[in-house]
């Protein structure tokens, strides 16, 4: 998750938002919520390596690179689009992600512009 959060905020630090915040609140069992890692399937007995892991609350993306705070949200179906703030030692940046829920129960990842995507692997919900 690390990596998906620096290379996606690193393209999107010079992406500007013209909609407005209108985050609407996303349930406590949302499929999207859980910890998960990147591009390689969780093995779920605390050997997965820490700059692979993620935790996704209703309110947060937690990564070893930093936080990103949800803004706002739009919920469609099997797909979660995201505005969110993320604050980074380097210091805070802007970015608009999408998490789609996969059939074999994998969460596709991408940033806005495509240029970054990764799969999450589900850890524990």
């Amino acid at each position: 998750m690390i990596r998906i959060v620096q290379a996606s905020l690193v393209i999107l630090m010079f992406t500007t938002v013209n909609e407005p915040a209108s985050s609407k609140s996303l349930n406590a069992d949302f499929w999207l919520f859980g910890e998960f890692t990147q591009n390689v399937p969780c093995r779920g007995d605390g050997s997965d390596p820490a700059e692979l892991k993620a935790r996704i609350s209703p309110d947060q993306i937690e990564a070893e690179a930093g936080v990103c705070t949800f803004l706002d949200t739009r919920s469609e179906a099997d797909r979660l689009k995201a505005h969110a703030l993320c604050q980074f030692p380097a210091g805070p940046l802007m970015g608009d992600f999408t998490f789609t829920k996969k059939p074999d129960g994998t969460i596709d990842f991408v940033d806005r512009d495509g240029t970054y995507a990764a799969i999450l692997y589900r850890c524990s919900k």
